[in-house]
C-alpha cells in the first residue's frame, strides 16, 4: 500500500486499531501500535525495524522498544485480533498448520537446525505453529506459537542413564558420522561437550532470548492443542478442523480433537493403521486360569494403504471442489475448476492411543469414521489419505471440499511474509517476536476487511 492509499483509509485504521489496542493503557503505545501497523502496510521490501521508521520518519528506537521492552500485553491483542476475526470471515473451518523462517545466525529465539517445510529441507530456522479461521473467499490467523526445539530446553538434556526430564523428549540421537566433501562417510569428529556445560550454554541462550521458564519443547500437535483450549477460553470454538498430515497422522492429537468434541478432517500418512469397517471383535473361551480373555480384533490391523488398494481405483469418481482462481498477472491458465478422482469408505482406526481412548469395561469395538482417498487415474497407488469424524451421511463431494480446503492457509503465509514482513523480524527476543507476529496479523486482518468492502482493494491476491 502507498502512502496515497493508507491515507484514505485512515480513518478505518484508526477505528481498527481502537478497538485492537483497546487493552492499552497508555496513549503512546496504542499510538505506535497504530504507526506499526501502518509500516508493515507501507509499500517496501524489509519490514524490519530501521526501513520500516525511515518509511515512517521516525526513530527506530521507538519502534524497537514498543516491540522489546514496552510493557502491552501482547495475548490481550492477540484475543482481541481474533474475536474480530471470526467476526470478519465466518469460517466454515480452522486450521492447524506451521511454516518456517530461515535464520543466518544461531541467536534468535528458539533457532535450531531443523526441517521445515518453507526451506524443503532442513535449515537454521524458527518454526511456529499457527490456527488460523478460512473459507474459500477469507482467511485469517487466530493464534501463534514459537516452536521450542530439544536444544533450547535443558529438560532434554539426557543425563548418565541417557534419560531426560522432560516426558515429551526423545532421546537425543548421537550421530556416529559426518560427510567430507567428497559425500564419503568420515568419524565424527565433533567434540562431545559435557552435559553441565551443555545445560549452561542452553540456560544462557534463553535467558539472552528472554524465554519464559514455562515455554518448554513439546510437540507440534500438542501446542496446536494448547492454542485451540485458549481460543475455547476466549469463547472461541472451530466448526470443523483440518489439518495436514504432520498432526492428522498423530492418533494423540485427533483424540484430542474428540476429546474436546471438534469435528475434524485431517490429512494422514498410507502407513496409519486401522481395521475395516465390518470387522467384529471375538472374545475368546475362557481358559479357566487367569485374566478372563477381553474382546480382540481376529486379525491384525492393516495399513490404509492396503485398505485403499483393496477397495480399488475402480471405485473413484471424478469430483470438483472449487473454481480456480485467476493468475495473478494474466497467464493463459485455463478457467473452470479443480477436480480429482475419490473415495470414502468406512474404517477403524487402530493402535494404542486408539485403544486407551476407549471409554472402560466396553465391547472393544473401535470407532468408525471416514477414509478419503484421492487416487490419479493412471497411477498405482493413491496420492492422499484423509480421516474425519464427519457423520456416516457425509456426501463425498462435501468430504473432498473440506479436505481441500487448507489452500487458504499458504494464501495467508505468503501475503503475511510477502506483503507484511511476517518473517522480517531481526530481533532476537521471545516477547518481541510475538508482538511481531500479532501485529502482522492484525495488519492481514485490517486488509481483510478492506478486500470484503472492496474486492479491488490493496492486498487483493
Amino acid at each position: 500500500m502507498d502512502e496515497g492509499r493508507l491515507e484514505q483509509v485512515r480513518v478505518q485504521l484508526q477505528e481498527f486499531a481502537a478497538e485492537v489496542f483497546a487493552g492499552l493503557r497508555r496513549i503512546d503505545q496504542r499510538e505506535t501500535g497504530v504507526r506499526y501497523l501502518r509500516g508493515l502496510m507501507l509499500d517496501g521490501q524489509r519490514k524490519s525495524m530501521q526501513p520500516m521508521a525511515a518509511r515512517l520518519g521516525v526513530d527506530h528506537q521507538q519502534l524497537q522498544q514498543f516491540l522489546t521492552s514496552s510493557t502491552w500485553d501482547v495475548t490481550g491483542v492477540r484475543r482481541r485480533v481474533a474475536m474480530s476475526a471470526v467476526e470478519v470471515v465466518s469460517p466454515t473451518v480452522w486450521v492447524v498448520d506451521d511454516t518456517g523462517f530461515a535464520k543466518d545466525g544461531p541467536a534468535s529465539a528458539c533457532v535450531a537446525r531443523q526441517y521445515s517445510g518453507t526451506l524443503g529441507k532442513v535449515g537454521n530456522c524458527q518454526i511456529a505453529v499457527s490456527v488460523h479461521a478460512a473459507t474459500d473467499a477469507a482467511s485469517a490467523v487466530l493464534n501463534w506459537r514459537l516452536f521450542v526445539p530439544e536444544s533450547w530446553d535443558e529438560t532434554c538434556v539426557p543425563d548418565e542413564a541417557g534419560k531426560v526430564a522432560n516426558t515429551h523428549a526423545r532421546r537425543l540421537r548421537r550421530q556416529p558420522v559426518t560427510l567430507d566433501e567428497a559425500g564419503k562417510k568420515k568419524p565424527h569428529l565433533r567434540k562431545e561437550v559435557p552435559r553441565e556445560e551443555l545445560i549452561a550454554q542452553i540456560l544462557a541462550r534463553r535467558a539472552a532470548s528472554k524465554v519464559p521458564d514455562d515455554e518448554r519443547y513439546r510437540p507440534k500437535w500438542l501446542m496446536a492443542l494448547e492454542m485451540i483450549d485458549e481460543l475455547a477460553g476466549w469463547e472461541l470454538y472451530p466448526p470443523l478442523l483440518t489439518a495436514d498430515a504432520g498432526y492428522g497422522q498423530v492418533a494423540e492429537f485427533r483424540q484430542g480433537l474428540t476429546d474436546r468434541g471438534i469435528s475434524f478432517i485431517v490429512a494422514t500418512t498410507s502407513t496409519t493403521t486401522a481395521q475395516p469397517a465390518h470387522a467384529e471383535p471375538v472374545t475368546a473361551a475362557y481358559a479357566g486360569v487367569g485374566k478372563y480373555p477381553t474382546p480382540r480384533y481376529p486379525d491384525p490391523a492393516r495399513s490404509i494403504k492396503d485398505l485403499a488398494l483393496k477397495h480399488g481405483a475402480g471405485q473413484a469418481t471424478l469430483v470438483h471442489w472449487r473454481e480456480r482462481l485467476p493468475a495473478a498477472e494474466g497467464g493463459d491458465r485455463p478457467a473452470g475448476t479443480l477436480s480429482g478422482h475419490f473415495f470414502a469408505l468406512r474404517v477403524r482406526p487402530a493402535g494404542r492411543t486408539v485403544r486407551e481412548g476407549l471409554p472402560p469395561a466396553d465391547d472393544g469395538v473401535l470407532p468408525d469414521c471416514w477414509l478419503l482417498v484421492q487416487w490419479p487415474p493412471g497411477q498405482a497407488e493413491p496420492s492422499d489419505y484423509w480421516l474425519s469424524d464427519l457423520p456416516a451421511d457425509t456426501a463425498l463431494a462435501d468430504l473432498v471440499q473440506l479436505a481441500k480446503s487448507r489452500w487458504r492457509i499458504e494464501h495467508d503465509y505468503r501475503e503475511l511474509k510477502t506483503g507484511l514482513g511476517l518473517d522480517h523480524f531481526e530481533g532476537r527476543s521471545w516477547i518481541g517476536w510475538h508482538r511481531h507476529v500479532t501485529l502482522a496479523t492484525a495488519a492481514q486482518l485490517f486488509l481483510t476487511q478492506l478486500r470484503q468492502a472492496d474486492p479491488k482493494a490493496a492486498g487483493q491476491p
